[in-house]
């Protein structure tokens, strides 16, 4: 940028080589190639500072985008034409300093002394040495209401007195002293009845005051805000090291409960340990009574057979013989008795089938043996074997303790008036999404969830309508064109390929898979599934509902919503084309479907009549939704029946509808 001096401004030198941001003689003139208006490198690059986060930059003057590459405002080529202009001037003017040098040999013009000027009075139009100025300052009668600045401010450029001296181009004797504020331009007092009558007009003089009141206002401004962010970011160290630390708090609190809690299950486990070694004594026990009792009756048939079984048994008589044949009848009878053969297998199983029992939710152990009573018809004692059983402790509650204050909740943090009907948007970055219209808003817009919005300028949409839209993760962008095309695009705006689809009963709606495969529907009984580029087919997924939108999980899985159709229902497949159980909506509601990076199924219950909207959360259980939140209903401005449901993270949904967009903050 040139140096600040009251002659070089392009106000009073050349109107043609100065600079719409810092106003003096261009330096390295710099061209933005969207609309080919050109600013000082060095002012480019001051004014790309406070945009470092984008991709492009605006234009100062007219707002158009000119996209950035890796080195920013030096990729930018010079103006050369203007560089070469500027030099010219600067080759007649003697150089940089030469208007400088000119200031101060500048005489005085109310006197013929010729002594240098010290001042300069607005008033009189003339350079005044120390005695006219004496005069001046001493005759208020005369001069009393005269504007005098000193020469050392001209200098320094604290005022400027070169317009003072510019002719008005149409009206050449008369001075260009007044500012008309409407059109922007310096104007004599004819060209004020002329052409300006109806203008705001300002004297120049009072025009520049309240411009350098302003700069200084904004200049103290910027300081005071600059100090604020300081103290701002001093501020966010302190509250770091809170956070940290109660981070570690919770950290503490978390391995000191995990501590106690582990304590209670090792106390826990020990009681458990010697009750069931107490069982197996038990039982021990009781085969010991059985095998006792077994040997017993063996001893005592053998006694009783060697008394029977003798030699001389031909030789007994009377008494003899009667106490023989008594024993006999005795053995056989003790034979004849039935032995109890389960007993032992009676024991086994009642060690087999002892069960174990959870503690209940008020308490944090494994559990307690108790009998199980299922079978009350059985036996007795086969029923009290049969009963016993090992049942491991709910896996619930097998926790430590959650962090307070995490209840589930929904709540919308910002609204957008869309500029057209929307018919399509997705998912641009986790707080970004991209909305295509219909209609007379043509183009695509990229909004965040600050409320901000810019158009997306990749891809040629001036020829040809768009319907949906999808981006890759590489940047590459896909779009409907209507009932039997779709378009991709890389992301430099050069069309990669088209995909065609055959039989199509509405127009195509695109989406894309975790690993950037295109999926496409149209209302059919179809889901149709393209690799990344587009050239090829490879799923064609058969549906039992008219399908209008489709996601994909990173498992593969295909989550389908029929929105409009009859019957109105979200359905999980695979992609053989197996389905789980569908969800169906309730006469005069609508739903759309969303799967976020968990996996995790968002779905928008759209109530017309009421003019509600209720998000509720699902976890994929095979291929079935198992419904985990349902969150408050969303009071929302509800246009028509078209909808979307987008997930940007895992934190934060986008829903549109008609001519409005909200971003939905979720905390679970």
């Amino acid at each position: 940028m040139a140096e600040k001096c009251g002659s070089e401004k392009a106000s009073s030198s050349s109107p043609n080589l100065t600079c719409p941001l810092c106003l003096d003689i261009f330096v390295e003139a710099t061209i933005l190639l969207s609309c080919e208006h050109t600013f000082c490198r060095q002012c480019l690059k001051k004014y790309d500072l406070t945009h470092q986060d984008l991709d492009h930059m605006v234009c100062p003057l007219c707002m158009e985008i000119t996209k950035l590459y890796a080195n920013r405002v030096d990729d930018l080529r010079l103006n050369v034409s203007i560089n070469g202009c500027v030099d010219d001037y600067h080759a007649k003017c003697g150089g940089m300093n030469a208007v400088l040098e000119m200031c101060q040999k500048w005489k005085c013009t109310a006197c013929k002394s010729l002594k240098d000027a010290v001042s300069f009075c607005r008033t009189c139009n003339c350079y005044m040495c120390d005695e006219c100025l004496h005069c001046h300052q001493h005759l208020t009668l005369l001069f009393g209401d005269h504007k005098i600045v000193s020469m050392d401010d001209v200098i320094k450029g604290k005022v400027s007195i070169g317009h003072l001296f510019e002719k008005c181009s149409i009206h050449k004797t008369e001075k260009k002293d007044m500012v008309c504020e409407d059109c922007k331009v310096h104007v004599c007092h004819r060209c004020v009845l002329v052409g300006h009558k109806a203008h705001e007009i300002k004297d120049q003089v009072d025009f520049e005051q309240e411009l350098r009141h302003k700069v200084s206002d904004l200049a103290q401004r910027c300081a005071d805000e600059k100090a604020e962010l300081e103290k701002n970011i001093q501020n966010i160290e302190i509250q770091r090291h809170e956070v940290h630390t109660a981070v570690q708090t919770l950290l503490d609190d978390a391995r000191q409960a995990y501590s106690i809690k582990a304590k209670e299950l090792e106390e826990n486990l020990r009681n458990l340990t010697e009750q069931i070694h107490a069982l197996e004594r038990s039982f021990d026990d009781d085969l010991n009574v059985l095998k006792s009792k077994y040997r017993q009756r063996i001893k005592s048939i053998c006694s009783s057979i060697t008394l029977v079984d003798n030699d001389r048994l031909g030789h007994l008589e009377t008494d003899t013989l009667s106490a023989h044949i008594l024993l006999c009848e005795e053995l056989d009878t003790m034979l004849k008795e039935v032995t109890d053969r389960t007993s032992a297998e009676a024991i086994k199983k009642k060690a087999q089938e002892m069960r174990f029992k959870p503690a209940d939710d008020t308490r944090l152990d494994l559990g307690r043996i108790s009998e199980f009573t299922d079978h009350p018809s059985k036996a007795a004692i086969k029923k009290k074997a049969q009963e016993k059983r090992f049942k491991p402790a709910d896996d619930t509650r097998l926790d430590l303790v959650s962090i307070a204050g995490l209840d589930p909740k929904m709540e919308v943090i910002q609204c957008v008036d869309l500029r057209g009907v929307m018919l399509g948007m997705t998912r641009h970055s986790n707080s970004t999404v991209a909305i295509v219209y219909g209609w007379y808003a043509r183009g695509i817009d990229i909004i965040d969830s600050n409320g901000g919005m810019q158009q997306y300028r990749n891809t040629p949409l001036s020829d040809m309508k768009c319907y949906d839209l999808v981006l890759q993760r590489d940047g590459t962008l896909c779009m409907s064109t209507g009932k039997t095309e779709a378009h991709i695009y890389s992301p430099l705006g050069s069309r990669k390929a088209t995909i065609r689809v055959r039989n199509n009963i509405y127009l195509l709606r695109v989406n894309s898979s975790p690993s950037d495969e295109i999926i496409i529907t149209n209302d059919g009984r179809q889901v149709y599934i393209y690799d990344p580029t587009g050239s090829t087919l490879k799923h064609t997924v058969q549906t039992k509902h008219y399908t209008r939108q489709a996601s994909t999980t990173r498992t593969g899985l295909i989550v389908t919503s029929s929105c409009w159709g009859d019957p109105r229902v979200v359905t999980v497949y695979n992609r053989d084309g197996n389905a789980g159980e569908s969800l169906q909506a309730p006469r005069g509601v609508y739903m759309y479907a969303a799967v976020d990076e968990q996996d995790r199924v968002y779905i928008a219950s759209v109530d017309w009549k009421n003019g509600k909207v209720v998000i509720r959360l699902y976890d994929l259980d095979g291929l079935n939704l198992r419904e985990r939140v349902e969150f408050k209903a969303l009071n929302m401005t509800l246009g028509w029946s078209w909808c979307y449901l987008v997930s940007l993270s895992p934190d934060m949904l986008a829903f549109a509808c008609h001519k409005k967009l909200y971003f939905i903050k979720v905390s679970l």
